[in-house]
């Protein structure tokens, strides 16, 4: 079965769906790290990546922004001029009606009967004006945090601003 788009799990519908003990085999989440950087350093400067629309975004375009941010602040500030942090935690189950295609799918699949669906993934509830990722850093470093920072929107779903905290 292919993964179906994420445009498929963008918008909020329902309550949120997390309660892992009484699921049999939830996915693991993608996101290895949600503290990069030198995490015990304290810097003047700070770039925070705010949502501006309410969206789920999935653990696996948090991953994808993580590591293009991390990457790119990474080869321009040292691996120690920097804190990078995630600040939402997938804990939202995703499901899927899993249907059969080919030939003679009609006799195995059993249609929108129980439909409930499978755990195919997890998801970060996100509101409006809320913090995804913040970054710190030295003042030199402006350019790169700003544009480490836009690398990372561009890999979730929902258009996302740049702010400047000092």
């Amino acid at each position: 079965m292919t993964r179906k788009p994420a445009r498929m799990y963008r918008k909020i519908t329902g309550p949120a769906y997390t309660r892992r003990e009484y699921m049999g085999g939830v996915p693991a989440s993608r996101i290895t790290q949600f503290v990069m950087g030198n995490s015990k350093g304290s810097f003047p400067m700070e770039y925070r990546l705010v949502a501006k629309e309410q969206c789920q975004i999935r653990h696996m375009a948090l991953e994808a922004a993580r590591i293009a941010a991390n990457k790119h602040i990474q080869k321009r500030a040292g691996a120690q001029n920097y804190k990078l942090v995630i600040n939402v935690i997938p804990h939202h189950i995703l499901r899927e009606n899993k249907q059969a295609t080919g030939a003679g799918a009609d006799r195995v699949s059993q249609g929108m009967r129980k439909s409930f669906g499978k755990n195919i993934g997890s998801a970060a509830r996100v509101r409006a004006g809320q913090l995804v990722m913040f970054l710190q850093t030295n003042p030199n470093m402006e350019l790169p945090a700003k544009e480490a920072l836009r690398k990372a929107s561009m890999k979730l779903p929902t258009p996302a601003s740049i702010v400047k905290v000092i």
